[in-house]
């Protein structure tokens, strides 16, 4: 049986494949102190390869309706450079290493001005009440493969503006079905350069990929912000 992609991202196929490239443009100088330099076009065409059966294991959760699409459209592209680079025997905290300082490179290309105003945009209000909204549809569990979460206000004392506490990750479910439960961290450690480079400062104590009951995810501005 052929595998396909959802139509939903074989419409934003090009756009994500262009960010793979981009990636591993940036990712060349990293690589090349971990593998022969000899072998890294062939490493960039495995990972292009690779990144082609990710968009087929890829899961629908929605599409424009629901704001995890963009999360899984944004970072399951490193499963394929994680796998690509586990298979020529890149230690894992090697591989975590390049690809957080390849995405913060990526996420830097954009504009100070235009970052700060998405992260002044994530922390309004407008965007807090629609949080809340995704939080409680989340719980209907409409696609397997979702996540699943609540929204967190601040209590008394707390030094955070809003909270989510994820109880279900889609990345761990993409991870378990496919065999990649070891890369986990590689991509829970990509959270926190996402939210900095915007002027948002995460907090975060547990996540489901170490085994806790949820991932505890609290936000507050950057004073530079």
């Amino acid at each position: 049986m052929v595998e396909t992609v959802h139509p939903f991202y074989e419409d934003h196929r090009s756009a994500m494949e262009a960010a793979m490239r981009h990636r591993l443009d940036l990712a060349e100088a990293m690589l090349g102190e971990h593998v022969h330099p000899s072998s890294l076009d062939g490493i960039r065409r495995e990972v292009m390869d690779e990144f082609a059966v990710v968009l087929t294991q890829m899961p629908y959760v929605g599409g424009a309706e629901s704001r995890m699409s963009d999360f899984f459209m944004r970072l399951l592209g490193f499963m394929a450079i994680s796998r690509v680079l586990r298979r020529h025997g890149v230690p894992l905290s090697v591989i975590g290493d390049i690809e957080r300082d390849t995405y913060k490179a990526q996420l830097l290309t954009v504009p100070e001005a235009e970052r700060l105003a998405a992260g002044r945009q994530f922390m309004s209000p407008e965007n807090q009440a629609f949080l809340r909204e995704q939080a409680e549809k989340s719980h209907q569990e409409q696609f397997p493969e979702d996540f699943v979460y609540d929204f967190v206000e601040p209590g008394p004392g707390d030094r955070f503006e809003f909270g989510i506490n994820y109880k279900a990750c889609g990345f761990c479910k993409f991870a378990a079905r496919h065999g990649d439960k070891d890369l986990l961290p590689n991509i829970c450690g990509l959270d926190f350069d996402a939210y900095a480079t915007r002027g948002i400062h995460l907090e975060r104590t547990q996540t489901l990929a170490g085994g806790a009951s949820h991932c505890d995810f609290r936000f507050s501005r950057l004073r530079s912000a």
